[in-house]
């Protein structure tokens, strides 16, 4: 704190003394001692080559400046440099999920949904009818109809309607199911472009009030239908409890038939089953939640995983499910499967081959790249840890999506997990969820939110699969496989069992080979330093020191300059001070005289005392005798010194 106090006290001092120096003594110091080439030329030199080497050194300086910019900005960016590598050893077997491509057993739902078929049927009828007469018979439902329970039939919260564009000027919009109503559109609908036929199946769809419609186009009655069928579908799942909805799927008894990893016999026992909202029961092998986890010992088919699946397309629900086969992802351990986006299908009738080949993804977190360690960072709230899952992408879109959904339409999506103090969307309590779905689905906006929200996992494992089809059973071996599949699983010696439901899934490693992509920063603190050194040293000759030593000359520079500006300052004030005299002002002598002797009384006392004085000023009209007396002045003048006395008193 002392040394503080000294060097403040110091530095006071000089500034208000003033610089020692100017500008051009400093700039020939520096010309004469610098370690750089060229300024030593501009104070030694004549004058030709002062102008000479003054440009040089300017545009030289220049150069390296520029190049010093372009080399920060570089480092700014936090470039990465991508790297790969091949390693060679035995690889952790992914997680595999299988999923029926029919969620539920038509023979134990099917109460649920007597209704909602019969309605299907009659839609693609009066579809039909339509596309060969152009009319249609009397109403099926009308804005009065009622069910059981005194509520509005909920089929007539999504009219289904026929856009009629044989005018294509005065399109006509009929309501398929309700009164035949016919309205006029000003040519145009909202959704899809208008494809070049007479008629097109859509939706129409309106908020709450009304005040607001689309039309949601399709390309196909088929597709609307279903699309259709799927919404109220949705809409009678959600009422029914989950244990409920897994005892109406498919076990995983009747699922998996037959099963073999690395040559050992496993079973259904050795899956994981989950509940998926649009597949019914799912099941996942080596997911890894218990920490264990299955490592092939060699690549090839007979060293991985081999299962025979049975999707009793008997069971398979009319309306809903399309697609005959099973929906299979491979993914990492304690990741979440996403069939639904994500999976790929495997045809009844077939083997299918998968080959595997692992890459392993290393990204770099901020503030080289946008990656998330565990995804603590995202603010999203993860809707999938409840299955104490890792973080994924995925998990971090559908979560914002669903985030999105109950913030803007009130509700919660069916198909994705459930938000605290949220429920799902149900067409009797939300009339325009749907409106509002579809509204969010096709917004840019929404979705690039959650897109620039969520961020990729910093470490991943990604699966590059290569499959191949054959047809299974041949027609020489059908007859025996169908009949040892048909004795193992019901005991019977007839053939249960046919192509039309089986299939059979191999999933290996080609090989052991796995790629390493890395991600590394291209540039660094010694990167930057030494190509800052390097510009300077081959456009200046210089060094770091060289540096240090301009430092020191713009530190001068700017200590020469507030000493300068202190001054002005103090310079400007007493200038606007007032001035105290009249007169000239008085001498020291007569000042001296003035306090010696009382009679004398110079003219600035009568010039001051005349005058009116500034209000901090204030000058006495009678000068008060000092304490002490003044000192005699004779004596400090030269007297003569008598020899003789002097030295009588040395003899003495």
């Amino acid at each position: 704190m002392s040394f503080l106090k000294r060097f403040c006290v110091r530095s006071w001092h000089r500034i208000k003394k003033g610089p020692g120096y100017g500008y051009a003594e400093l700039f020939h110091w520096y010309c004469d001692n610098t370690n750089t080439h060229g300024p030593k030329r501009l104070i030694i030199e004549g004058p030709k080559k002062k102008a000479m080497w003054g440009l040089l050194t300017i545009t030289f300086a220049c150069l390296v400046f520029w190049n010093w910019g372009v080399l920060i900005q570089t480092y700014l960016s936090w470039g990465v440099s991508v790297s790969l590598s091949v390693g060679f050893s035995s690889l952790a077997f992914p997680a595999v999920t299988i999923c029926n491509s029919n969620p539920f057993k038509y023979s134990r739902i099917k109460p649920l949904l007597t209704e909602l078929d019969g309605f299907a049927a009659s839609l693609l009828e009066r579809i039909y009818i339509y596309s060969q007469s152009g009319t249609l018979p009397d109403p099926l439902l009308d804005t009065t109809s009622r069910n059981a329970t005194g509520q509005n039939l909920l089929w007539y919260h999504l009219p289904l309607v026929i856009i009629d564009e044989t005018d294509g000027d005065n399109p006509v919009i009929i309501n398929i199911l309700g009164p035949n109503n016919l309205t006029s559109t000003n040519g145009t609908t909202a959704g899809y472009p208008i494809p070049p036929r007479r008629y097109k199946v859509a939706f129409e769809l309106c908020n709450a009030s009304g005040s607001d419609c689309f039309y949601k186009n399709f390309s196909s009655s088929l597709e609307a239908v279903k699309e259709w069928y799927t919404l109220h579908y949705l809409n009678i799942m959600l009422r029914i409890p989950l244990a409920e909805k897994a005892a109406m799927g498919y076990s995983g008894k009747d699922l998996i038939l037959t099963c073999f990893f690395g040559g050992i016999a496993c079973d259904y026992t050795n899956f994981t089953q989950i509940y998926h909202p649009s597949y019914g029961n799912c099941y996942i092998f080596n997911w890894g939640l218990d920490g264990n986890v299955a490592v092939s010992s060699n690549p090839g088919v007979g060293f991985g995983l081999q299962l025979v699946v049975d999707v009793n397309q008997e069971e398979y629900i009319p309306f809903l499910t399309t697609s005959a086969g099973v929906r299979f992802l491979l993914h990492d351990q304690k990741t979440f499967p996403f069939v639904e986006t994500m999976g790929i299908y495997a045809l009844v009738g077939t083997v299918t081959s998968v080959e595997i080949l692992v890459d392993e993804v290393m990204r770099m977190e901020q503030p080289y790249g946008t990656c998330t360690a565990d995804g603590s960072d995202v603010p999203v709230n993860n809707l999938y840890s409840s299955y104490n899952l890792s973080y994924s992408m995925q998990s971090c879109l559908w979560s914002c999506f669903q985030a999105q959904m109950v913030k803007r339409c009130g509700c919660a999506y069916y198909l994705y997990p459930l938000l605290d103090g949220a429920n799902y969307c149900d067409t009797q309590n939300n009339s325009d969820w749907v409106y509002c779905y579809y509204h969010l689905q096709d917004s840019t906006d929404a979705n690039e939110e959650c897109i620039q929200i969520c961020e990729l996992p910093c470490i991943e494992n990604q699966f590059r699969i290569s499959t191949s089809m054959a047809d299974w059973p041949s027609e020489s071996s059908e007859d025996w496989i169908f009949h040892v599949l048909s004795h193992e699983r019901d005991n019977s010696s007839d053939i249960t069992m046919n192509s039309d439901g089986v299939l059979r899934l191999n999933f290996y490693f080609n090989e052991f080979n796995y790629r390493v992509i890395s991600e590394s920063a291209a540039t660094n603190v010694v990167w930057l330093l030494s190509n800052l050194g390097g510009q300077f040293g081959f456009w200046m000759g210089g060094s770091v020191l060289c540096i240090i030593e301009f430092g020191e000359i713009i530190i001068d520079c700017i200590w020469i300059a507030i000493i300068r500006f202190v001054i002005w300052q103090k310079n400007r004030k007493k200038m606007q001070l007032p001035q105290l005299y009249n007169d000239p002002p008085p001498t020291v002598s007569e000042l001296v005289e003035g306090i010696s002797n009382q009679g004398f009384q110079p003219d600035i006392i009568n010039s001051c005392t005349s005058q009116p004085q500034p209000p901090d000023l204030h000058i006495p009209t009678t000068l008060e005798v000092p304490g002490t007396p003044p000192p005699h002045y004779d004596s400090l003048r030269i007297q003569p010194i008598d020899m003789e006395q002097q030295s009588d008193n040395e003899d003495f």
